[in-house]
């Protein structure tokens, strides 16, 4: 490893892309295939950034694993079936500064940029497709191939992957489990207040920001702390 390069880790949902609506909406479906009423907005966003085969035992601690089996083949079902009518840029757009800055940081020859996601390798890479992210990423890591956050599995990855060192790495994330990855895995953890989890949740961050612009100049403390 060298202490050259930097990578920058992002969750996607909550973090670069506003995918809530399409969550929610397939939420519904999943919890209709067995017959249970949906949980509050606050309590299903809360759960945003788990793989699923985590979450729904939390939503429905007295499911049965066949329930909860079916739950999430109806997520994935009425999550694609909405994508597919309704188009990436629609059902999961970007925050606002999102799509201009991994921009801006990937023409930084030195930054490298990489993923760490609950969605399915399918489901991002849908995303990127849809909107045209091919070539940014050096790594991307998903909950196909890994434990569920926040097991540091998917970070530790990401470092080999890009031959970069715990001190010039950050994770990015709007949630709590973001942030306690980020820890376990012994690097910086930066969350974002526009997503998911609200600042209370985020205890187990380095720093907290509001927009990307305050993002970026986090980011640049960050290298100048690190050399």
């Amino acid at each position: 490893m060298t202490a050259d390069l930097r990578l920058v880790i992002f969750d996607v949902d909550g973090t670069l892309v506003d995918s809530q609506a399409t969550i929610l909406s397939a939420m519904a479906a999943a919890f209709g295939a067995v017959d249970r009423p949906l949980p509050t907005r606050q309590h299903v966003l809360g759960t945003v950034g788990l793989s699923l085969h985590k979450i729904f035992p939390i939503l429905v601690p007295d499911g049965s694993p066949a329930d909860h089996d079916r739950m999430v083949e109806a997520y994935k079902n009425a999550y694609m079936t909405d994508r597919a009518t309704s188009g990436v840029v629609q059902t999961a757009p970007f925050y606002p500064g999102a799509f201009e800055t991994l921009k801006a940081l990937h023409a930084v020859p030195e930054v490298l940029l990489g993923v760490a996601t609950g969605k399915s390798k399918r489901g991002l890479d849908k995303l990127i497709e849809g909107h045209a992210l091919e070539g940014l990423f050096v790594t991307q890591q998903v909950a196909d191939f890994h434990p569920s956050k926040p097991h540091p599995s998917m970070i530790l990855q990401a470092m080999t992957d890009a031959g970069v060192d715990p001190a010039q790495t950050v994770m990015i994330g709007d949630t709590s489990f973001d942030m306690e990855m980020a820890a376990a895995a012994g690097v910086r953890g930066i969350g974002v207040s526009w997503g998911y989890h609200g600042r209370d949740r985020l205890k187990a961050a380095d720093r907290v920001v509001d927009t990307f612009d305050e993002l970026n100049e986090v980011l640049g403390q960050s290298w100048r702390g690190a050399a």
